[in-house]
């Protein structure tokens, strides 16, 4: 019997997030870690020695060389689009880290590069994987709500100056591409248009109340509308000291209500925090089930307490990808779910310095 083949993978990046794709990655058995690119030299060196792996400054010595199937994408957020568009036109699958990219046309792009090179392009967006979440999806697909009509994310975190010093790009156009929004809340932003749909407009407004250090929102609020007729709200902010949730609610047409706590209390932060608080069902009215509820915080949170919740649920991402790339299940959250994210973010970025101005989505445009 032949050996099973193994995706041969390279990360790019090698700061905080890296970090967390090559111990996930390690634990994959159907992929092979091979090499690591970054520009900068001396940590790239003490990565690839952490993980007993191979080490380039340039990406496509690492892809040619390695003969990689696949990468990830760890880089700051400007940095998505223009790595992932060479990566798939040198024939590698990609996955990149959330966001997809700062703006729409980055992310028509990737999304292109994928489709003229037969190459799969996802967003890694773990919080997908958690188990409430997960039964939010269920519950839609199975009916047993109706037809979502409503949605929230209600985003309350915050933010030090620490943070942003602790690297030189955070909390800039240029560098990060945005704030709260894109940096924090495109999570609670990717579960909302995972659970109600394809974007048909938006309308919304950024400020910065408390880090006159930062160039970015620090605060945002948008009202969204579905393609299928329902309409979301979103209250995102890093002005909330200390730290209160992330909450993703959604309601149906037969009056029931599901929803999850996300985060809790002290906002997670890759290399400088852990997970505060096991990510929860905290609305359940499903019909018959209305009783459920504190079963199903009880079982989340054991599942949370029984796993490495820093490394599990990005595993069970990667290994999505991987097993998509194997063409044994399809991509959970694929470009066009990142892009949908992006959408949001830059119709609140556009709308604010042109008041009165709706986004409508391109594809409902064409119609």
């Amino acid at each position: 019997m032949a050996a099973a083949r193994k995706i041969r993978v390279g990360i790019v990046g090698t700061g905080k997030v890296g970090d967390f794709h090559a111990r996930a990655l390690l634990q994959i058995k159907d992929c092979e870690l091979c090499a690591a690119f970054n520009h900068t030299k001396p940590k790239l060196d003490a990565f690839c020695k952490r993980y007993g792996i191979r080490g380039y400054l340039s990406l496509e010595e690492m892809i040619k060389k390695e003969k990689l199937e696949a990468i990830t994408v760890c880089t700051p957020h400007p940095s998505h689009a223009a790595i992932t568009v060479k990566a798939a036109d040198l024939g590698c699958h990609v996955l990149v880290e959330k966001p997809l990219a700062v703006n729409v046309d980055e992310c028509d792009a990737m999304i292109e590069a994928g489709e003229r090179n037969h190459v799969l392009i996802g967003t890694l967006v773990q919080r997908r994987n958690y188990v409430p979440c997960m039964r939010i999806r269920k519950a839609i697909d199975s009916g047993l709500i109706g037809k979502p009509i409503l949605g929230e994310v209600a985003m309350l975190g915050w933010r030090s100056e620490d943070y942003y010093k602790s690297d030189p790009w955070r909390g800039t156009w240029k560098g990060e591409g945005g704030g709260v929004l894109m940096t924090q809340a495109s999570h609670q932003i990717d579960l909302l248009n995972w659970y109600m749909g394809r974007i048909e407009s938006v309308y919304g407004l950024w400020a910065n109340y408390s880090h006159p250090y930062i160039e970015v929102e620090d605060s945002a609020v948008a009202v969204i509308r579905y393609q299928g007729g329902g309409l979301g709200t979103l209250l995102a902010s890093n002005s909330q000291n200390p730290a209160l949730y992330g909450k993703v609610h959604i309601f149906g047409s037969n009056g029931a209500a599901v929803g999850v706590q996300t985060d809790g209390g002290q906002m997670f932060i890759a290399g400088m925090s852990n997970i505060a608080e096991p990510p929860v069902q905290d609305l359940w009215s499903v019909p018959g089930q209305q009783d459920n509820l504190a079963a199903l915080v009880k079982e989340d949170t054991e599942l949370f307490n029984s796993v490495d919740s820093m490394i599990y649920f990005h595993r069970l991402h990667l290994e999505n990808f991987i097993n998509a790339i194997l063409g044994e299940e399809p991509l959970l959250a694929d470009a066009e779910a990142g892009r949908a994210t992006v959408e949001v973010c830059q119709a609140v970025y556009e709308i604010t310095l042109n008041p009165g101005k709706v986004w409508v989505s391109a594809e409902h445009r064409k119609h």
